[in-house]
C-alpha cells in the first residue's frame, strides 16, 4: 500500500498549493475529496501540459487583479473624511460613528465600499482624527482617516 499519491491541482487550495502544482497527498484524501470534487486530477504528462497553459492564464489574471487592487489601495490611502456629531465639552459624542456611516461617507466621496469592508474595532465615540482600515481585496487593506468634529451649538 502506497503512503502518498501525486495529484495535479486544478484550483488554488489554501495550505496545499496553487493551480498546476503537483502535490503528494494521502490516497484517501485524493480518492474521497480532491478527485470527486474535481479539485485535482491525476499527475500525468498530458495533464501537466494542459495545466501549464491554464496556470499561465490564471497568473495573467492574478497580475491584472493585483494591479487593480493596488490602484484601489492607493486611491483610498490618502482619503480623509469629515463628519460631525453632537458632543459634550469633553469631546465625547452622544452617539457614535459606525461602519455604515463611514461606508456612506466613502460613497459620497466617490469610493464604492460596502459596510462589511470597513474594519472598526469599536464605533468612534470621541471627537478627533481616527485611522480606519478598509478591506479592498484578499489581504489588501487601505487606511483612511475619519475626522470627527463637534457640531456647533445652536444660537
Amino acid at each position: 500500500m502506497r503512503s502518498k499519491v501525486e495529484v495535479l491541482l486544478r484550483e488554488n487550495m489554501k495550505d496545499l498549493g496553487k493551480c498546476g502544482d503537483v502535490v503528494e497527498v494521502a490516497p484517501g484524501f485524493a480518492r474521497n475529496y480532491l478527485l470527486p470534487r474535481k479539485l485535482a486530477i491525476q499527475a500525468n504528462e498530458e495533464n501537466k501540459k494542459a495545466m501549464l497553459r491554464r496556470r499561465a492564464r490564471l497568473d495573467a489574471e492574478d497580475a491584472t487583479r493585483a494591479k487593480e487592487t493596488n490602484a484601489r489601495v492607493e486611491a483610498l490611502a490618502g482619503v480623509t473624511l469629515k463628519t460631525t456629531g453632537r458632543a459634550d465639552e469633553g469631546g465625547h459624542l452622544y452617539g457614535s460613528v459606525n461602519a455604515s456611516q463611514i461606508a456612506a461617507l466613502l460613497a459620497a466621496a466617490g469610493h464604492a465600499v460596502v459596510e462589511k469592508d470597513v474594519r472598526l474595532e469599536a464605533p468612534l465615540k470621541t471627537v478627533g482624527i481616527h485611522p480606519v482600515k478598509v478591506h479592498v481585496q484578499g489581504d489588501s487593506f487601505a487606511e483612511i482617516r475619519i475626522e470627527v468634529a463637534a457640531e456647533a451649538a445652536p444660537a
